[in-house]
């Protein structure tokens, strides 16, 4: 039976590494992005592209969710929760921070990613499937200006170790891949050099690393695997 994916916000950067590393598997991927053109162009450059199920719109929004749920069938293996919010840039101090800016970090971020797990566990479950979301260092650390979307990352996070715990028969993990050379990077810290960043491609192999070992969750950073150390 050929394998299942769904993996959000995958018009570039890791979402759109993850798709092509995992249809190099032979996975069909279903994925989306609010970029319909963009997210067009994307998948149409891949070159396993006929696995590619694309689907685009808006995470937020309830129709999207059931849309994609639809997509993946009735048995689903992996889901990715890697579509995300950085809110407004350059990165405001919380003070300055404008509350509807906020709701929509945590709509992205912690509100949509929980909707789409729900919609997605009558597929899940009898896959015993894994469930990925893709954390930040910001969740754990405070740091300037970062602060709406950390919020938003920890409440991912604290959102994945409960259903965890609630989803026995089911992986499901939160994911820190460290500091990549994307665009939501460039936009977050324009001053950083893309050359000091992980490539999203050599993350994405890093996270199915990962995942096609053992290790347990309900929190991994990445960087805490060696090459040595990764199963």
């Amino acid at each position: 039976m050929t394998p299942t994916a769904l993996v959000t916000g995958a018009s570039r950067g890791l979402g759109l590494a993850l798709t092509a590393a995992l249809t190099r598997r032979g996975t069909r991927v279903v994925v989306d992005a609010r970029d319909a053109a963009r997210l067009a162009a994307a998948v149409g450059a891949l070159p396993h592209r006929d696995l590619v199920t694309a689907l685009p719109g808006d995470i937020t929004d309830p129709a999207h969710r059931a849309a994609l749920a639809r997509a993946a069938g009735d048995r689903l293996d992996l889901l990715v929760l890697n579509a995300s919010a950085l809110g407004p840039a350059p990165l405001p101090r919380l003070a300055d921070l404008p509350p509807a800016a906020f709701e929509e970090v945590l709509r992205v971020n912690a509100v949509a990613p929980l909707a789409l797990v729900q919609a997605a566990l009558p597929a899940l479950e009898p896959a015993c499937g894994t469930v990925v979301s893709v954390s930040s260092d910001a969740a754990v650390e405070a740091y300037e200006g970062w602060g709406g979307y950390g919020a938003g990352k920890a409440a991912l996070d604290l959102l994945t170790a409960v259903l965890a715990v609630e989803h026995p028969g089911l992986r499901v993990l939160a994911v820190d891949p460290g500091d990549m050379a994307t665009d939501m990077h460039a936009a977050a810290d324009p001053g950083a050099d893309p050359a000091d960043l992980a490539d999203p491609a050599d993350v994405a192999a890093a996270l199915l690393d990962l995942l096609d070992g053992d290790v347990a969750g309900p929190r991994v950073r990445l960087a805490d695997l060696t090459p040595a150390a990764r199963p």
